[in-house]
């Protein structure tokens, strides 16, 4: 099949799963058409025979003060569409892909083209962005036109068809764990490195902005570092860092929290930690705790959105209410100082991790594709 896939091409959780998505389904023998301002940061690594990277330009016009990406985009897909031959084209983020992909499929359809558009809901395009009066009309709409909708968790299809009126059916396919990168590795020379003394190792990952929480990260790492010795590995980057540093300056011993930025090996970070913290006070699906399972770790968290999906409330590691540094801190230490939960939470964490392996999700999707493909003409 040829696809079409439409992303941002960004660290961000939903340029991520498409990216992995389109590499699983090239390895399958698809090909893979991303279409998009700037190449995804996954596709950088390695070269695939049967992935192609389409870029949107935008001309620097005098009339407008902000570049028309919509329109761009439109007029890119319609041209990729035509010469690659694509059989659908598979959005992620409805802001403003879905809304651009209807236009390119209705300007395919004058030409004789039927190329189906399916749409998958990531999070924040729904639960905060679209809910924007300002995009709600088009989100609502275009979303309705899709030819398929998928959200990657069912708290994410709840918070859709709560907030907008769709009338569109929506499948949960979730979020998927490639397991030949995310999985645990021996790393006791870099753990070393790190804590030196043996000091228990907390991760958090992100892209620190408010919803986040990372200032309850350093918090309840302080609360825990007061009662055995730890250190902090914060990974990611955002508006909220420069905060968080200057919190943890604060609260904390400064050697015991380490401040990473962007990391591209994020699974050898994961491989040495004890245990990965997650306070969002949102999350559609919590992709991060699944990377995190995926090595091994146990996950502390908040029980928002799709997180329970995730991570098992004692089983995995722990759920609590958004915003409970206290509770996120005592039960942080009681995984931490009892090393047969420890070690049963790992156990758990991976069993569970296994669940969302990309062998078992991508069928799925192809699945879908096949289904929207054959089912003819859409809205």
């Amino acid at each position: 099949m040829n696809i079409g896939i439409v992303c941002y091409p960004t660290f961000g959780g939903s340029g991520v799963v498409a990216t992995e998505l389109g590499k699983g389904l090239a390895m399958k023998g698809h090909n893979i058409h991303f279409i998009t301002y700037k190449e995804p940061a996954r596709l950088l690594d390695t070269f695939y025979e049967n992935i192609f990277y389409h870029e949107v330009r935008l001309n620097d016009y005098p009339l407008f003060d902000y570049a028309p990406y919509e329109t761009a985009l439109a007029s890119k897909l319609v041209d990729v569409a035509i010469n690659a031959k694509l059989d659908i084209f598979h959005v992620h983020y409805a802001i403003p892909h879905a809304s651009a992909a209807y236009m390119a499929r209705q300007i395919l359809l004058q030409k004789g083209m039927n190329v189906p558009v399916i749409t998958t809901l990531h999070g924040t395009d729904i639960t905060l962005v679209g809910r924007d009066a300002t995009y709600e009309p088009v989100v609502t709409y275009s979303i309705n036109q899709s030819c398929g909708v998928t959200a990657v968790s069912e708290s994410l299809r709840q918070d859709t068809f709560s907030h907008f009126d769709i009338k569109n059916e929506i499948e949960v396919i979730p979020n998927f764990i490639d397991f030949s990168r995310f999985k645990k590795t021996n790393k006791e020379h870099f753990k070393k490195a790190i804590a030196p003394n043996g000091e228990k190792i907390i991760v958090h990952t992100s892209n620190f902005r408010k919803v986040k929480r990372v200032e309850d990260v350093i918090h309840v790492f302080c609360k825990v570092s007061k009662q055995i010795p730890a250190k902090l590995l914060m990974i990611g980057d955002g508006p909220e860092r420069q905060y968080a540093e200057t919190l943890a300056r604060n609260l904390c011993t400064v050697m015991d929290v380490r401040f990473l930025g962007k990391q591209e090996a994020v699974e050898e970070l994961l491989a040495i930690a004890d245990v990965f913290l997650l306070p969002s006070e949102s999350e559609s699906f919590g992709l991060a705790a699944l990377e995190a399972m995926a090595c091994e770790v146990p996950v502390v968290s908040s029980n928002a959105g799709g997180i329970p999906e995730v991570n098992i409330d004692g089983e995995t590691g722990f759920l609590l209410n958004v915003g409970d540094i206290q509770g996120m801190a005592d039960k942080t230490l009681s995984i931490l100082q009892d090393e047969s939960m420890l070690l049963q939470f790992k156990k758990n964490a991976l069993a569970q991790a296994q669940k969302f392996d990309i062998s078992v999700i991508l069928p799925q999707y192809e699945k879908f594709y096949q289904r929207i493909k054959d089912g003819g003409n859409c809205k």
